[in-house]
């Protein structure tokens, strides 16, 4: 049950890798229905999300964002995919939040800016080479904002995959036959240890997703692990209803058959927690 997660660069031809990766190896290939359903869990319409990704959002829009529920609802959605298995993944930061799976292949495919240019401009039909440079590089710049704050790397650093692929240099059948090599060199195939890995991590996201739907429970900032349906909450709240009400909503979860309540309760002056209430 192969997972191929890659990077999102414009013009860097990682659609075209994914389209033909999902075809010679008979993979789903994640579609526009990833932001549709972020969308929808945000009761923001579609093209919100799509400014925000890709920096085309206004001062207003990007200031009043709700970038934790971003965030949080698409990890769900790619735990989600990624645990069904047999997909490629472009995009959304997956190289970053699948990289602990070891059975999940992690490629970044890139370009030079030359050739990225050349590209939009031959997709938007312009000879403003200058506008499509500009354009690549807004949206390179949201992209690296977007993965430094979310999750504390570098765009880019080589570290972060396990194949760096240069279309100026390579095909797209070419960049399709050494990730497929890798896919089935014994160091991605999956074990029981690895499937286990991502089915836990896949609970973990729906129980953070479910705590910030609920309002009760939406500003609580804790942490959620999950082992074989088993989720232990750690963390400091408020009071004890607050660590009733977490517990609560997370046992409704589907899959999670017990909770371990790790919880600790906040020592604070009065007058904080009757702010906090207002």
């Amino acid at each position: 049950m192969p997972v191929i997660a890659l990077t999102q660069e414009m013009g860097s031809l990682a659609k075209d890798v994914s389209l033909r990766l999902a075809e010679t190896l008979g993979l789903e290939v994640m579609r526009h229905e990833t932001i549709e359903r972020v969308a929808d869990r945000m009761q923001v319409p579609t093209s919100f999300i799509g400014r925000l990704r890709d920096g085309k959002a206004g001062f207003v829009e990007r200031l009043t964002a709700d970038r934790r529920s971003l965030a949080l609802y698409t990890a769900e959605e790619l735990f989600a995919l990624a645990d069904r298995g047999n997909v490629v993944l472009r995009g959304w930061g997956a190289t970053c939040l699948l990289r602990p799976v070891p059975h999940v292949v992690c490629v970044r495919i890139t370009r030079s800016m030359k050739k990225r240019v050349e590209w939009l401009m031959a997709h938007l039909e312009t000879d403003d080479a200058e506008f499509a440079e500009a354009e690549i590089r807004r949206s390179d710049d949201a992209h690296a904002a977007r993965m430094h704050a979310q999750f504390g790397v570098t765009w880019g650093d080589p570290v972060l995959y396990d194949l760096v692929l240069n279309t100026d240099r390579l095909s797209v059948n070419s960049c399709v036959a050494q990730i497929r090599a890798l896919v089935e060199r014994p160091e991605f195939a999956e074990t029981p240890a690895s499937r286990a890995l991502l089915a836990n991590m896949a609970l973990a996201a729906r129980v953070k997703s479910a705590l910030k739907d609920e309002h009760a429970t939406a500003d609580i900032r804790v942490t959620v692990e999950a082992d074989q349906g088993r989720v232990t909450l750690r963390g400091i709240v408020l009071d004890a209803q607050e660590r009733l009400l977490t517990e609560d909503v997370a046992s409704r979860v589907d899959g999670v058959s017990g909770i371990d309540n790790a919880l600790r309760l906040m020592t604070v002056p009065r007058r904080f927690a009757s702010a906090k209430q207002t």
